[in-house]
């Protein structure tokens, strides 16, 4: 077998797909571009009647209301937590639980307000801590540096505080510790990634909290509280502990305003909601609204608060916070000022006056910036730059009018207010346009870079497609157009990298790859049009089309039409946002819409029947052939795995009538003890049978009769692997129960038992890699020489009289001659599971991974993947079948139907094992089994989480090689069939023909060129998936939906195929290792 040409030209395709994967994002998920200005006190930007001579001292811009203020950040406080309802008789959890908020605002109307705080997506934490800090907007790419946090480079409240020697005290997420580096006077840091630990930060905050704010040694007081949000992606809102945790930050509060200065302003505020299930992220009301508390002992309103609450964007907390400071409003904000906070002690018309100069200031503050950024970015509309310039420039001159009439006395106060209402009113207009137009244009597009890999993947699809045909007719093609491409390739990136040297511009090393990948592709396409020219192609076995009837030409294209429009039509779907969103039941269908229009096709085609006779005449469904309802019963198995698999959905907030499933839940959020024990149980069976299954299934073809390390470990390891998971199920469903010191063993419990399925799984792995062999060979030669017959039985007297020995004897007596000729004796070895050595080693590795797998999803969710292997099961039988029955006789081919109908089951079951591409739905979770306290690194938890979301993919990847495999596995007939008796001579030619998986051997070229068709074919439908997908981002960049709908498909594609990818390297990368240890065994065998 040619291992490494088959492995590089993989890999080179996957290189082709990752190139075009990274330009095109590199296009459609730009961020906006940051202003390295500042502001400062100096700039002239301060309002009439002001000047910086008349201002007090410590003060910038305007007048400083408050010296001091204390920013309490509780995570994820939902605005309906903060809401309280007296009429409420029976509240929810999360309910009127903050109490103290409502009585403060309810007694001092004029000192406490409660507002809706509008978080802008996407409501990950750390971009709610840029929104909150810098009044910017963090753009959709960041999201993917949520817990890889980068410093701030961008002008922030932070920064202008440090600048004007402010000391700002932090306590809280350690989040902030990697986006403000040394920014703090003080700092009490805790770590914030383990969303199991619900006490830890915050009990570490109220450790410091009361005396650091009795010290006095502080301007700016900021404590990020994370139970609540812990709580909701442990539990839910909806759970007891979120009223635990809720009646905590009551508490806190009240003994905080007990502490509280009447020179201190407190901020309570929310970074962002939550769904339903606890988790945030995305763009839906519950996640975008979050809570913001305003008090001061003294009086900050003139007017009394609104029956219902106002509702703010995040961003205008950091205007109103700089000012009310008196520190500059950051250079890059675009929220507009909180105006009712600086209304003053006078009369009506004075609070207006004074609320003008602030938006003055705040609307001079935008224009700066958006002058400043239209000449570096230029992606602002020019026509919408203009409106808004004429907006602010007439405000600022009858502003300038107004002062001038009211400093010469010429209004009365009664003249006078409604003019200044009407001039806030525009600067309020000009402020929220300006807002509006940032936000619809910092989505910033680079059009070349996104066709550009939009090409580039559409040109690797195509070099699948019209590699795996070569690969049909030609056996070593690939190591011929393998080099060319390369050399290209490198030719233009070494020209690049020099051009780039020469002209002393930076290396973009995404555009060097990308241009190397576009030669190697013309390269190959070159290659491959000179050496097979139409002639060459119209060659072969097959005889041509015109020489056929339309009957045989239309059953001819409906092999390739079928599978081919079930893919085109999930292609097409798409560009639908609404098919996006209910994919997850349009996947199980198009599978099962695939199965039973192969069982059609073979019906038409006339497969299923027994070719008509007299016999054949007395009922219809008598004519039908044995293997036709074998078929049907495993297409009806299909169906049911089908049906059963939609019981583990995850739900979209898209569709607000589901109801997301009850397995998705740990055992731990069970308050029935009973279910929760009969659910452990039945887990633990089902997990139990699992492995039973396997191990009869490795029995039943001899797999299991050696007494190698992989063999010993499949009949301990497993069992033992089992016990560690059932014992991790069962201290983390009852972790919160224990008490006292059993709390500390059930602490190092719930780290120890996911070590050990580690370690074993680790073992497996390496036993695999380095003996991947599961053969017995039983020796009963005399001399040298051997002959092999490939039994896949338990070896006893009995299989040796019925099956060794009639083979010793028909060879022996072909041998007969040569015997007398060469004077050599030759006799058997009797190999036990030599017939499925490939398969078994796939069986063990995907079982090993299945483990591990399980591991790191919620226990009920075992029964999914219990699913997921049964319904793989059944499709490699379905299609062994459906090519025994019709005819193929290409045996070394792997038809199209198979390959996307495996796709297919691998789309259906990521969504059947809790997962939806969006961001709220990931398992976070997963990050921290096996794990107590945080991780010291980002990668090991990307990896735990990557592997969580994308299991399905993993699994089908791996055992894509055993679509080749299966039938030959299944050569070898059951021996509970009876057969009609045969002459002697008649049976041994049978036996000797069911050589199963060593039939490969026979043709080792076929065999690698048939795992590279198979590759290829596997990477064409998952290219051609992601193709549609990145011109459906593409196509609708400007749609309404593509930041909520399109653009996280098209990541968790993207993401979803480079795993797809690097695991189906792995799996025929073992594949060829197992190869390479059977032809050791033989070459040790012949030696003997």
């Amino acid at each position: 077998m040619q291992r490494w040409p088959v492995l590089l030209f993989l890999a080179w395709v996957c290189f082709l797909f990752f190139a075009g994967i990274g330009l095109f994002m590199s296009g459609f998920l730009l961020t906006r571009i940051e202003l390295a200005n500042s502001s400062s006190c100096s700039d002239p930007l301060v309002p009439p009647p002001w000047d910086e001579q008349s201002l007090p001292p410590g003060s910038c811009w305007l007048p400083r209301r408050f010296p001091k203020a204390v920013l309490v950040i509780i995570d994820a406080l939902r605005f309906e937590f903060a809401r309280f309802n007296p009429a409420k008789v029976s509240p929810l959890p999360y309910e009127n639980k903050l109490g103290f908020l409502h009585r403060l605002a309810s007694s001092q109307p004029r000192h406490a307000r409660l507002y809706r705080f509008r978080a802008d997506p996407p409501t990950a934490t750390m971009q709610r801590i840029k929104g909150l800090t810098t009044g910017s907007l963090p753009t959709f790419i960041d999201v993917g540096s949520n817990f890889a946090t980068y410093a701030i480079q961008e002008d922030n409240l932070l920064a202008q505080l440090g600048q004007n020697g402010r000391r700002v005290v932090f306590m809280g997420d350690d989040t902030w510790e990697g986006l403000f580096p040394n920014k703090f006077f003080r700092s009490y840091f805790f770590p914030s990634f383990n969303v199991k630990d619900l006490h830890t930060v915050d009990n570490g905050i109220l450790q410091h909290l009361y005396p650091t704010m009795d010290s006095g040694e502080w301007d700016l007081l900021i404590a990020h509280f994370l139970g609540v949000d812990h709580c909701g992606h442990k539990h839910g809102p909806d759970h007891p502990e979120m009223a635990k945790k809720l009646t905590q930050m009551n508490e806190m509060l009240r003994s905080l305003v007990e502490h509280l200065g009447n020179d201190t302003l407190l901020l309570v505020a929310g970074d962002h909601g939550m769904t339903e299930t606890g988790d945030h992220g995305g763009d839906s009301e519950k996640e975008v609204n979050a809570a913001l508390f305003v008090y001061s002992k003294t009086p900050l309103f003139d007017t009394d608060p609104p029956e219902e609450p106002e509702a703010i964007p995040q961003v205008n907390l950091v205007p109103t916070v700089a000012l009310l400071l008196g520190v500059p409003i950051p250079y890059s904000n675009i929220g507009e000022v909180m105006a009712e906070l600086f209304s003053g002690d006078g009369d009506a018309a004075s609070a207006a006056l004074q609320q003008l100069s602030v938006y003055h200031v705040n609307a001079k503050q935008v224009d700066r910036f958006l002058r400043s950024y239209s000449q570096v970015a230029q992606d602002l509309p020019v026509e919408q730059l203009q409106r808004l310039q004429e907006l602010f420039s007439s405000a600022v001159e009858e502003h300038t009018q107004l002062l001038a009439q009211v400093q010469g006395a010429m209004l009365t106060p009664p003249e006078m207010e409604p003019r200044l209402r009407s001039l806030i009113s525009r600067f309020q207009l000009y402020l929220r346009e300006a807002r509006a137009v940032c936000t619809q244009s910092w989505a910033r597009f680079h059009p070349l870079r996104m066709v550009g890999g939009c090409a580039l993947i559409a040109a690797s699809c195509l070099l699948c497609y019209v590699a795996s045909e070569l690969a049909a007719v030609s056996d070593s093609f690939y190591r011929s157009c393998l080099l060319y491409p390369l050399l290209w390739g490198l030719v233009v990136a070494v020209l690049l990298g020099l051009a780039c040297t020469f002209t002393q511009e930076g290396l973009d090393l995404l555009l060097l790859s990308s241009c190397a990948a576009a030669a190697s592709q013309l390269g190959f396409f070159w290659h491959w049009w000179g050496r097979h020219p139409k002639r060459a192609r119209s060659m072969g076995s097959q005889p041509p089309l015109a020489s056929v009837g339309p009957r045989q030409r239309l059953r001819a294209w409906l092999v390739l039409a079928f599978p081919m429009g079930i893919l085109l039509f999930r292609c097409g779907a798409m560009f639908s946002d609404s098919f996006v969103v209910a994919e997850a039941r349009v996947a199980p269908f198009l599978l099962a819409s695939l199965v039973t229009l192969l069982v059609g096709k073979l019906h038409w085609d006339g497969r299923l029947i027994v070719p008509e006779g007299p016999k054949q005449q007395l009922l219809g469904f008598s004519s039908y052939r044995k293997e036709s309802w074998f078929l049907l019963c495993l297409v009806a198995a299909l169906l049911v795995c089908v049906r059963l698999s939609g019981f583990f959905h995850q739900c979209r907030e898209e569709i607000p009538q589901c109801r997301p499933s009850v397995f998705l839940a740990p055992l731990a959020s069970l308050r029935n003890t009973r279910a929760k024990n009969l659910f452990y149980l039945l887990c633990v069976a089902l997990l139990a049978g699992m492995v039973y299954a396997v191990r009869s299934w490795l029995r039943h073809y001899g797999n299991l009769n050696s007494s190698d390390p992989l063999v010993l470990f499949v009949r301990w390891g497993f069992p033992l692997v089992v016990l560690c998971i059932a014992c991790y199920w069962a201290v983390a469903s009852s972790a919160e129960d224990s008490l006292g010191k059993l709390q500390e063993l059930v602490q190092v419990a719930v780290v120890a038992f996911p070590w050990a399925v580690y370690g074993l799984t680790s073992v497996g792995l390496l036993l695999l890699l380095c003996h991947p062999m599961t053969v017995f060979a039983k020796d009963t030669r005399e001399s040298a020489g051997s002959i092999v017959t490939p039994y896949q039985g338990v070896p006893s007297s009995e299989v040796d009289f019925l099956h060794v020995i009639p083979q010793i004897y028909r060879r022996m007596q072909e041998s007969q001659k040569n015997r007398l000729e060469q004077g050599s004796c030759r006799a058997t070895v009797a190999a036990y599971g030599l017939g499925s050595v490939y398969s078994a080693a796939l069986v063990i590795a995907l079982t090993l991974l299945g483990f591990l797998l399980m591991l790191l999803h919620s226990e009920r969710l075992s029964l999914a993947f219990l699913l997921l292997f049964l319904e793989a099961f059944v499709l490699l039988h379905i299609h062994t079948r459906a090519r025994s029955l019709a005819g193929d006789t290409e045996s070394f081919s792997v038809p199209w139907f198979a390959v996307i109908s495996w796709l297919l089951a691998a789309s259906q079951f990521f969504y059947s094992t809790g997962h939806q591409p969006i961001f709220p739905a990931i398992h976070w979770n997963a990050a921290f089994v096996g794990f107590h306290l945080d991780h010291s690194t980002n990668l090991l938890p990307a990896v735990l989480v990557g592997a969580n979301t994308f299991a399905s993919h993993i699994l089908f990847a791996v055992g894509c090689p055993l679509l080749l495999l299966w039938p030959f596995v299944c050569e070898m007939p059951s021996s509970q069939k009876k057969k009609p008796k045969k002459e002697p001579q008649e049976e041994l030619q049978e036996v000797e023909e069911h050589m199963m998986e060593m039939r490969l051997r026979e043709s080792p070229e076929k065999f690698s060129a048939a795992l590279l068709q198979l590759g290829l074919k596997y990477l064409f439908v998952l290219g051609t998936q992601l193709l549609a997908c990145v011109c459906a981002a593409m196509i609708l960049r400007r749609h309404l939906m593509v930041w909520k709908v399109f653009a996280p498909k098209f990541l968790f594609e993207s993401l979803g195929f480079v795993v797809s990818s690097i695991c189906l390297l792995l799996g025929i990368s073992l594949v060829m290792r197992v190869d390479c240890a059977v032809s050791t065994w033989f070459s040790q065998l012949q030696l003997r």
